[in-house]
């Protein structure tokens, strides 16, 4: 692993974060970068040896936390806050290099209850994995006076 690249990721994301959608310490540390279409959210990042499993492939749980993310923001974009009810992802390929595309995009967009697909692919459209989920809108939060 190189741990210069390593060690300057997570210093800069120490720098950089602010507990806000897109700019928080996980986003900063894997070089996430959101963009929104009116129906979609799209995640790109570079590939670091250090989001690797041992067989030296991207961790499953990196994939599963950017699918999230992805269907999260769109969510939270399109209708306010949410709560992941249930997700399930399905791993189709191993990525070891280059840059990664991810975009989610609802299958129903509900009041209360949506459900959304994210799919992970590489640089050459191949698929990744993808991810299929279940979300619950929430109110927002309000300060009680007091």
């Amino acid at each position: 692993m190189d741990e210069s690249a390593a060690r300057q990721a997570f210093e800069q994301a120490l720098a950089t974060y602010e507990q806000d959608f897109g700019k928080f310490f996980l986003a900063r540390l894997f070089g996430l970068e959101l963009n929104y279409t009116p129906d979609e959210c799209r995640i790109n990042f570079d590939l670091k040896d250090f989001m690797f499993n041992p067989q030296g492939g991207l961790h499953g749980g990196i994939s599963a936390f950017v699918l999230d993310i992805s269907m999260g923001h769109l969510l939270h974009r399109t209708s306010g806050p949410g709560a992941t009810l249930e997700m399930k992802v399905q791993y189709l390929k191993a990525a070891k290099a280059g840059r990664l595309t991810c975009t989610a995009r609802f299958i129903r967009h509900g009041r209360s209850i949506s459900f959304l697909r994210s799919e992970l692919v590489d640089d050459q459209g191949e698929m990744i994995a993808y991810a299929t989920s279940t979300w619950k809108s929430l109110k927002p939060t309000t300060a009680k006076a007091g």
